[in-house]
């Protein structure tokens, strides 16, 4: 089943990666008393994820900070190794926290994850994007099929 606004978001962790290596991150460390915005992506250096969607929210992080978004969060059925250096690629820098689901455990327990094997990409995150206060899901837009229009950050911007 899918998550859906007013859900609670389920229990896991993720994986930063930080100059000593991959770091975990717990739903807590990552949501607990903090407005977030969560973008995920099915796959880091993908051609729609580097062209437009990390950079659409990286070119919006001061109005995210204005709107009273606490972090900006990425997140990829992907390891922290290639989220890292994908962040450092794109030159995130701290503005935006890379978070490798690499099993997609969590991307499974939302219910968001897609079956990417024809692409050979195997198991992926849809595409979508989430603003969370303090682990509770407020708003939720999924993108459907190909598509990237709901889950851009103006989007997700203009429900705040």
């Amino acid at each position: 089943m899918t998550i859906k606004v007013g859900d609670k978001l389920p229990a896991a962790t993720f994986a930063a990666g930080t100059a000593e290596g991959p770091r975990p991150m717990t739903t807590d460390d990552v949501f607990a008393g903090k407005k977030v915005a969560l973008f995920a992506v099915p796959g880091a250096f993908t051609p729609t994820c580097s062209a437009r969607h990390l950079p659409g929210f990286k070119e919006h992080v001061a109005d995210f900070r204005a709107k009273g978004v606490d972090s900006i969060v990425c997140l990829s059925v992907n390891d922290a190794f290639v989220m890292k250096a994908w962040g450092e690629n794109q030159g995130v820098g701290d503005d935006i926290i890379m978070l490798g689901d690499g099993n997609g455990d969590f991307t499974k327990a939302v219910g968001l994850g897609m079956d990417g094997s024809k692409f050979g990409m195997g198991a992926r995150s849809q595409r979508y994007s989430m603003l969370v206060e303090d682990g509770v899901v407020k708003e939720l837009n999924i993108e459907q099929g190909g598509e990237f229009k709901v889950s851009a950050a103006d989007y997700l911007l203009a429900q705040l």
